[in-house]
């Protein structure tokens, strides 16, 4: 082993597939600041620009949001199954770059944007909508191999079997986050302004020129990246066979005594470097897949899974479990650069004698509450924590998940309450146009967006961190998709809401809530609807939680099997009672803590 002396010990390699110096090994977080600079005001360039309604711009913005996060199924397939996470993120950041150019060509060239006059822009013709809407989905299909692949790269860079980094990685999607905020801040706050008062094309400009000086940042650093070997070539291939073979053997008696299952031995892990997972009562009916040939009198030629397989497909599962009740908290999220928006042009946005704040700069406060609270909760919040539980992370990620949705829906109800009042002065002072301001305060709009800044603080960062730590291993990029794609379910839910929600509330004549015109709207109705739902998904949520089972692996590593903390653990968890509240020492180790 002295030979190994100075290498990275979790098998990762470098570029050329050569075992990686640890001492050499680097990591470059870039901001993707882009794509924030187009979403929080992109409704507002819908509405003033290409003359969209409110519930046509909406539901846009929901849709290109709704694909930009769901396109990561795709890129991580392509990462996990052929090109590995760096391939696929350079060629997706190329198409992605693509995508910027084009949309700033569409919102500069001469012909390629709708002629104004006097701030008033004609209606954009059926070609310059065709070119902006290419561009955006451009976009999307870039975002599709860039967002599942960078966390999950930048995660690689930590070896799980150096405790010192096993310890930096706890908090790595924590400061991950901050990053990546730190560059939604700039943009939500600076360029949301450059696009309203200096150009549009100078406001996408500023992103597409800092998205290729991130990337050659990037680059340079590419001799001291760690890459993991993929050591399956099909990683959904485990998934369909297991699910396959269980029913094929639906009909046979599962042994009582796990240990009877079929496994390969540990000596088959260590040299592979594979890791074991343990067995768990979740989704028992899949045990069937492992029973062993010899156990039942059967003529069949199919071969057993192995427990870790079944283990891996059960995770799948357990963590769509978790997926399905996370898509109204997604919806929730989407208001902030629709609905929120609009209801915020309709306010009085003066700062000063002269300044005006545009509407969409006021999502700054979601990032500035995150970029505050996340050194508060990774410093204070953690290690006040890890004394009282003894878990590493400070709480459990599903205790992480339900105080975030919560604070989710102390925001939606203060936004429902905020919306009461706007629309009390609306009728006290005998407003009915929809380019009338409200003579209320903006910032009567801002508890919302910093409750909604904490909580993402909690279940946006504990989502990422939650599906790739509970992903099998070799679907790490897929895994993480589970956190994508629910945004962007989200997103494409919140887009049906809307259009639903207008056509039946607006049918036979009457007053729909999301109607053109916000100031004869009922914004509040719809804000109380939100509230009804997000109160029942977190019901929803703690049934899930209680029944979802953490992974237990052992490392490949000298032979063992669990350490006696995940050994506690594993034995505590079986049932899976008690998983969201509990802090009892021997509940709170999360199996290994990838």
């Amino acid at each position: 082993m002295d030979d190994a002396k100075g290498y990275t010990q979790d098998g990762t390699v470098d570029l050329h597939g050569q075992p990686a110096l640890a001492a050499k090994t680097g990591y470059e977080a870039f901001e993707r600041m882009a794509f924030y600079g187009i979403a929080s005001n992109l409704v507002v360039y819908l509405t003033t620009q290409l003359h969209e309604d409110t519930v046509s711009s909406v539901r846009n913005v929901n849709n290109w949001s709704g694909s930009v996060w769901i396109t990561p199924i795709l890129g991580a397939y392509i990462a996990d199954s052929y090109l590995g996470r760096f391939w696929t993120f350079t060629i997706s950041s190329l198409i992605y770059v693509i995508g910027m150019v084009l949309l700033t060509m569409a919102v500069s060239i001469k012909f390629l944007k709708p002629t104004c006059e006097n701030g008033v822009c004609n209606k954009a013709s059926t070609t310059q909508i065709a070119f902006f809407y290419t561009s955006l989905y451009t976009i999307a299909m870039g975002a599709g191999g860039t967002k599942p692949n960078i966390s999950t790269f930048g995660a690689d860079q930590f070896d799980d079997f150096n405790p010192d980094e096993k310890k930096l990685k706890a908090s790595f999607f924590n400061w991950w986050m901050f990053s990546a905020f730190t560059g939604a801040l700039f943009a939500t706050l600076g360029l949301v302004y450059i696009q309203e008062n200096l150009g549009w094309g100078l406001g996408y400009g500023i992103p597409t020129v800092g998205i290729i000086f991130s990337l050659i940042i990037f680059y340079v650093g590419t001799p001291t990246y760690r890459h993991k070997v993929r050591r399956a070539t099909r990683p959904a291939g485990d998934f369909l066979r297991v699910v396959s073979t269980a029913f094929a053997n639906a009909r046979l008696r599962v042994p009582s005594d796990s240990s009877e299952l079929y496994e390969l031995d540990q000596q088959y892990y260590v040299s592979t470097r594979k890791r074991r997972v343990h067995h768990s009562p979740m989704f028992r009916f899949l045990d069937t897949a492992a029973i062993k040939k010899d156990n039942v009198n059967s003529t069949t030629t199919r071969q057993p899974c192995t427990v870790t397989q079944v283990e891996g497909t059960k995770l799948v599962l357990g963590m769509a479990m978790i997926w399905v009740v996370t898509l109204i908290p997604s919806t929730i999220w989407a208001q902030i650069n629709t609905l929120f928006v609009k209801q915020g042009t309709t306010l009085d946005r003066r700062v000063g004698p002269t300044f005006q704040i545009p509407a969409a700069s006021l999502g700054g406060f979601v990032t500035l509450s995150m970029l505050i609270s996340v050194p508060m909760y990774d410093r204070y919040f953690v290690p006040f924590m890890q004394r009282r539980t003894q878990n590493p992370r400070g709480i459990t990620m599903l205790t992480r998940l339900g105080i975030g949705f919560l604070i989710q829906i102390l925001a939606i109800a203060i936004a429902y309450l905020v919306e009461v009042k706007r629309m009390r002065v609306i009728v006290a002072h005998g407003i009915t146009r929809g380019g009338e301001v409200v003579p209320m305060s903006i910032f009567n709009l801002l508890p919302q967006y910093v409750l909604l800044g904490v909580a993402d603080v909690f279940n946006a960062i504990g989502l990422l961190e939650f599906f790739y730590d509970q992903s099998p291993e070799d679907m790490q990029s897929l895994g993480t998709t589970f956190f994508t794609s629910g945004i962007g379910v989200g997103n494409f839910l919140n887009s049906f809401l809307v259009t639903v929600v207008d056509k039946v509330t607006g049918r036979n004549g009457g007053k729909s809530w999301i109607g053109k015109n916000v100031n004869d709207s009922h914004l509040d109705y719809y804000y109380g609807f939100l509230l009804l739902l997000s109160a029942v998904n977190l019901g929803a949520f703690l049934l899930a939680s209680r029944k979802y089972v953490y992974k237990v692996e052992s490392a490949a590593e000298g032979g063992g099997g669990c350490n006696n903390k995940e050994a506690a653990a594993g034995a505590q968890l079986e049932g899976g009672k008690g998983l969201l509240l509990d802090v009892v020492p021997t509940a709170a180790p999360l199996g290994l803590q990838v």
